[in-house]
């Protein structure tokens, strides 16, 4: 019973994300959830007591931010802490391509969802300008602004995400997200590398 009923929770999650990426969260009615996922309708009340607790619940179970405290130990060290964070960030956006829409649709709109949003994604970017922050002072980056070394981490790992509106102008039809992100990795650490010091 137990199974059946885990089962029938992640078909309807999986509809979610699937028709929140291609119609919004606002355009998705519980209704169409259901009958994507072959459900009674009164199963998303009944599981998650709404639409927007489905909406976090994804978080809750496919964004991967919340596996950050089992990376502890390398989250202590700026390069490879950075490395790591840069890494999941483009992995995940290349890789789960439903996910990665319904979170940036729901930023770019400043929706009433953002909150919630947010909640998920700043502890990632807090670490990051931690990181920054303490490999400046043990010398393994150089920059002159925390702020604009942030924001140039940010953009570097996010850019892929916009690379669609440009794809005619790729060599590669198709990127792939390992190489992605060890050339976006090696860019960013070229860009903070001390005078005098190699990658």
């Amino acid at each position: 019973m137990a199974a059946a009923e885990s089962e029938m929770k992640m078909r309807i999650l999986l509809a979610a994300k699937k028709l929140f990426a291609k119609q919004g969260f606002d355009g998705t009615s519980v209704r169409q959830i259901c009958e994507e996922a072959g459900a009674n309708v009164a199963l998303v009340s009944y599981y998650f007591g709404g639409k927007e607790n489905v909406f976090r619940a994804l978080f809750e179970n496919f964004f991967p931010g919340q596996r950050m405290s089992e990376y502890e130990t390398l989250l202590k060290d700026p390069v490879e802490g950075l490395r790591l964070l840069v890494t999941e960030v483009i992995m995940f956006g290349m890789e789960d391509i439903e996910f990665s829409t319904i979170l940036q649709q729901e930023l770019e709109m400043r929706s009433a969802r953002t909150e919630i949003v947010t909640s998920f994604t700043a502890p990632i970017w807090r670490k990051a300008r931690e990181l920054l922050e303490q490999g400046r002072a043990q010398g393994v980056f150089q920059f002159d602004s925390l702020d604009h070394a942030w924001m140039f981490v940010m953009g570097a790992a996010l850019a892929h995400k916009k690379i669609i509106n440009y794809a005619s102008m790729l060599s590669e039809s198709e990127l792939d997200p390992e190489q992605t992100a060890s050339q976006t990795v090696k860019y960013i650490f070229a860009a903070f590398r001390p005078s005098g010091t190699s990658a």
